[in-house]
Order: structure tokens, then C-alpha cells, then sequence
């Protein structure tokens, strides 16, 4: 099949198509993916390569899966699972209680339901008269499952989502039918930032839920208050606000005091407010395998997400649930969040002083989470684009995050997306993974430099 004639885009814009976007094996790859080729009649094999399986499954035909020591992965949305100086113990083994060998409820144990509900109360909702109860948590298998849950209880609605934004959104928008996803693409000028004008837009068009992260994945960026509060004012009694706050504890607008970020603050009355609050174990408390995350909103919102975990994915694990309530003790948590911010905004500053010897430039430097998102606009042809660049890194094994622009109803083809010439990089990892990374694309850059002047 031939590409060199193909309409790649239904856009009317004029675009110049490199040589690499138009013969290099991964956009054919890409490109083909799928294409008109169902061996079985009842599978949608779509379904079976989101972005990040995707991205792995190219990195295993470079050895990835064969030897993983010898690479950098710097793709992955996880945090180091390391001890760091600071940080609470984590426990080396579990005592399973006679309940932990029964099924659990569906909405979670009641003692980390309560646990969890203290924490937000201690550390946000100081001298309110408005408190969370047991009754406004629900434990989930993992934000995933959190996401899902959250999408089968929505009414018919126009939900809003932002550009770029967390990948599995993608999947989630595209998989439920009773509410239609509208995009809306922000603007690299001011770092992707969302503002309150923002917010009253897409209700002024008619949009009744909102889906956002905050700290933002996959920018770094935080919106915080006074805007935050704005945001939420503007919500009130006209949109559900559904915020997926796993990067809450990876803030460094506070000077490293331990200080999270949550919507959670500016909730004025726990039951009335259509604010849903998504975090959990797996970033802030680097516990990515134990799938324990939680949802925090109104009693009526958390009953109906409780109720149909019985037929998405039957609850979370009893006795990872029952070793988690000790852990969100709110004067440990405050502890550990200061360890854990220290900590990573050292890494960030590391991975972004080595970047910019590299000749990239940054017009925003990153307040929060754990993730860089890289201009390659200024790289040599061939790898200034995210598909080319993520090619070269496998090529020097480095794996680098790709596909943030969401577009559930495929209604755009890939060179019209605002996120084209991005990738996202992570300084998630341990830190001998960063300095094999950014070696690795060191010599990326060095090569493809070296090949620019060798054709001039």
C-alpha cells in the first residue's frame, strides 16, 4: 500500500509532510493499525492497542520485554516504588483477616472509607461546618476502575474534556453512550493552563459535566487557588466537576511544605456540591500494584458508584484495604508528602537542566506532577515530530510518552492534533533510569544533528 499519495488529514489547513511522516515505519505502523482486518467476527480489535499497550508493544519488537534492565522507560505514568529518604515504611507483608477471605462491599470497607474521609477533612476542610462522612468514599480497584464507575452513573449529558490530557480517558469517552464527549483544545501559549472563562464557555454551550486532572497530566501545570475556587463557583449548580486529582501530593508551588492540592477545599456543602474528587495509593503514595484508590462526592453520587461496582469490577481487594487505613493517618500523610515533594522536584530539576543543554526549550517550567512536556518543534526534521521522535529513542532504548491528544469519536486525523510535535517524559523513575534515559537521547539528538549538517 502506497502512502506518498494518500490524504492524510481532512483538514484545510496547508501542511508540508515530511519525508518521515511519510515513509517512516512507525507512522505506517500507525497507520495501519487494525486497518479492515477482523479475524474474528465478534472482536473490535481497537480495543485490544490503546496508547500505552501500543507503545509497548513497539518497544518489545526492540527487546523491551526481553531484557527491560537495559532500557529507560520514561513513558510510563508511574512513580519510583523505591524507599526515599522521609517517606513511611511500606509494608513487606500482610496479615489476611478472616473478613480479607470474604467478598467485600462493593463501595469498600467502611474503616478506610472513614480514613479516607478524616484525611480530606484534616488537611482541606479545617473550620467548614460541611464535613465528608464514610458515606461520600468509595474504595476502587485503581482510578481506572474509578474513571469507569464514575462514567456508568452519568446522565445523558454533553461532557467537556481538555486537550491534551490523561490517555485513558480516551478509551473511557469512547466506551459509554449515554453522554457525548466534546473536546476542547487549550492553548500552548500559556501552558495549557484552564482558565475560569474556560469553564463558563463550555457550560454557556451546554456542557453539564466536566473532566479534568488537576495537578495536569500530561503538562505538569496546576491550577490552584484563588482560580481554582473561581472554577468551582462557576460549576456550582450548573455542572458535575469530575477532577482525577492523582497528582495532588507532587506539588511544588509551596515550597516543599506537604501541602496537596484538591477541589476538595472549596466545596462548600459535601452533599449538594457535584464535585467528584478521583485519587488514591497508586501515585502519591507510589503504590501502583496494590489498585486502591478511592472516590469522594456527594452520598447520592457515591451510593450509585458503590452499587455498580457489583457488575464492572466486583471491588477492591479486602486485605490491601484493610493495610492501607494506618497509612492516611493525616499528621504521616502531611510527613510523606513533604519527603515526596522534595524529592521530586530535585529529579525534575535534573531531567530539565539536562534537556536544556540539549538545545530543547521550555516556555513554562513544571509546577507539579511528575512529567515534562517536550517541545521536539525545534529538533532536526526527522525527529520533530512525536511519532519520529518516540521511534529514534526505541532505537536507543528510551521510551518515551506519546498519545495526549484525546480523541474518543476519532474524529481527527493525527497530524491535525495540537499535540503533534509533543511527547510526554517522565522523571517518575529511579534516578540511574533518568541518567540512562537522557544519555540515551543525547545521543538521539546527537546523531540526527550530525546527519542535518552531513545533508547541508
Amino acid at each position: 500500500m502506497s502512502f506518498t499519495s494518500r490524504k492524510f488529514s481532512t483538514s484545510t489547513r496547508p501542511r508540508n509532510f515530511s519525508v518521515s511522516e511519510q515513509e517512516s515505519k512507525i507512522h505506517r505502523q500507525f497507520r495501519t493499525a487494525h486497518a479492515g482486518h477482523r479475524p474474528h467476527a465478534g472482536l473490535d480489535p481497537s480495543r485490544g492497542s490503546t496508547g500505552v499497550v501500543w507503545c509497548t508493544e513497539r518497544a518489545n519488537e526492540h527487546g523491551f520485554q526481553d531484557d527491560p534492565s537495559k532500557w529507560a522507560n520514561l513513558g510510563q505514568g508511574a512513580p519510583e516504588v523505591d524507599d526515599i529518604e522521609g517517606t513511611f515504611e511500606r509494608p513487606k507483608q500482610i496479615d489476611i483477616s478472616l473478613t480479607g477471605r470474604e467478598y467485600g462491599p462493593t463501595a469498600g470497607i467502611k474503616t478506610l472509607r472513614a480514613a479516607v474521609a478524616r484525611l480530606y477533612n484534616e488537611h482541606h476542610r479545617q473550620g467548614k461546618e460541611s464535613q465528608y462522612s464514610w458515606e461520600n468514599v468509595a474504595i476502587v480497584p485503581g482510578g481506572r476502575a474509578g474513571l469507569i464507575r464514575i462514567a456508568a452513573v452519568l446522565n445523558n449529558a454533553y461532557l467537556g474534556f481538555f486537550i491534551p490530557d490523561y490517555t485513558a480517558y480516551n478509551e473511557m469517552l469512547s466506551l459509554f453512550k449515554n453522554f457525548s464527549a466534546i473536546p476542547s483544545p487549550l492553548s500552548e501559549d500559556d501552558g495549557y493552563h484552564i482558565h475560569p472563562e474556560k469553564i463558563a464557555e463550555e457550560i454557556a454551550r451546554g456542557t453539564s459535566v466536566i473532566l479534568t486532572s488537576n495537578p495536569r497530566n500530561p503538562t505538569g501545570q496546576v491550577v490552584s487557588n484563588p482560580e481554582l475556587a473561581q472554577i468551582q463557583d462557576i460549576c456550582r449548580d450548573r455542572a458535575t466537576l469530575i477532577m482525577d486529582e492523582f497528582y495532588g501530593g507532587y506539588n511544588y508551588t509551596s515550597n516543599c511544605d506537604g501541602t496537596t492540592v484538591s477541589s476538595a477545599a472549596n466545596v462548600q456543602d459535601v452533599d449538594e456540591d457535584d464535585v467528584i474528587i478521583v485519587d488514591g495509593l497508586t501515585k502519591r503514595f507510589r503504590l501502583p500494584g496494590w489498585r486502591v484508590a478511592w472516590i469522594i462526592g456527594p452520598k447520592e453520587f457515591i451510593k450509585a458508584i458503590g452499587s455498580c461496582g457489583s457488575y464492572l469490577d466486583g471491588g477492591t481487594n479486602v486485605p490491601f484495604q484493610e493495610a492501607a487505613v494506618s497509612m492516611l493517618e493525616p499528621s504521616r500523610v502531611l510527613q510523606e508528602m513533604k519527603a515526596l515533594q522534595c524529592h521530586f522536584q530535585e529529579k525534575r530539576n535534573y531531567v530539565m537542566g539536562r534537556l536544556k543543554e540539549l538545545g530543547f526549550q521550555f516556555k513554562h517550567t513544571p509546577d507539579s506532577t511528575f512529567y515534562i512536556w517536550l517541545d521536539l518543534s525545534n529538533l532536526p526534521e526527522e525527529i520533530c515530530d512525536g511519532l519520529s521522535f518516540f521511534q529514534a529513542c526505541l532505537e536507543e532504548r528510551v521510551i518515551v510518552g506519546i498519545f495526549f491528544d484525546l480523541n474518543p469519536a476519532k474524529r481527527r486525523d493525527l497530524f491535525d492534533s495540537p499535540c503533534h510535535h509533543f511527547v510526554r517524559l517522565s522523571y517518575g523513575p529511579r534516578w540511574e533510569n533518568l541518567t540512562l534515559g537522557l544519555d540515551a537521547i543525547e545521543r538521539v539528538i546527537r546523531k540526527y544533528s550530525k546527519d542535518q549538517k552531513n545533508g547541508d
